[in-house]
């Protein structure tokens, strides 16, 4: 008679546990390919941007700059100012050249001092001309943007040449003297045109002046102007 074999009271238990622990991986392989294949068909399904979400940015800031004065020796004072038919009989007479038994209204200011002084860019630019003139001296004119150009006469010497690129403040020569203004002595002749319009320097000087602006009554905007917009909005 055979002997039934009997299984010890361990094995059924242990088989269970291989049977789960082998199901649970073979559940969580399959889980990750599935997951893997759905994250590969998402990427390649999605649109991707290629063009700016928001359009027609506008800047935060306006960008501003001023123009300084075309020296940097505090002594220097004015000799001659720029004639302006609207002002009083003193000044335009202060602002008249006489030369060769002729009067000549001033198109620019005439800056004095004793000694020689440094002349310097009143903004950045390109120089587009250099000369020298038998009555108005070594003369310098410089381009800038918004159709506004800097003429500088009467210098004694020059340091910059046709084409190059100067920057505001840098300077560009000295001054001296010539002939139409003689008795004046040392001195820097300075122009200042926008638009081809000779305009006076002293409305411009030390102003703010909008670089998004280009005709001439809105490219200044005084501290007075300043002050008022300010008020403006603080009322609103």
């Amino acid at each position: 008679m055979k002997k039934k074999l009997k299984l010890k009271s361990y094995v059924l238990p242990s088989l269970y546990v291989c049977l789960f622990i082998a199901t649970f991986y073979i559940t969580l392989i399959v889980s990750n390919s599935f997951t893997k294949t759905q994250t590969q068909e998402e990427k390649e399904n999605l649109d991707y941007v290629s063009e700016t979400i928001v359009e027609d940015d506008q800047p935060v800031i306006k960008e501003t700059k001023k123009i300084i004065k075309p020296y940097t020796n505090e002594k220097v004072s004015i000799g001659k100012y720029f004639y302006n038919e609207k002002d009083e009989n003193t000044k335009q007479e202060n602002s008249i050249t006489y030369h060769d038994n002729t009067y000549i209204q001033n198109s620019g200011i005439d800056y004095i001092l004793e000694e020689s002084f440094d002349v310097v860019s009143i903004l950045d630019g390109t120089v587009t001309s250099v000369t020298t003139d038998d009555l108005l001296g070594k003369i310098i004119e410089i381009k800038h943007d918004n159709d506004y150009v800097s003429v500088y006469q009467s210098l004694s010497t020059i340091n910059v040449k046709k084409g190059d690129t100067v920057t505001q403040g840098q300077i560009i020569g000295k001054s001296g003297t010539n002939e139409m203004d003689k008795d004046m002595g040392n001195h820097l002749h300075f122009e200042l045109y926008i638009k081809n319009k000779a305009v006076d320097p002293t409305l411009y000087i030390d102003k703010e002046l909008n670089n998004n602006e280009t005709t001439e009554s809105n490219d200044v905007k005084t501290e007075e102007d300043t002050t008022k917009s300010n008020e403006t909005k603080t009322e609103e």
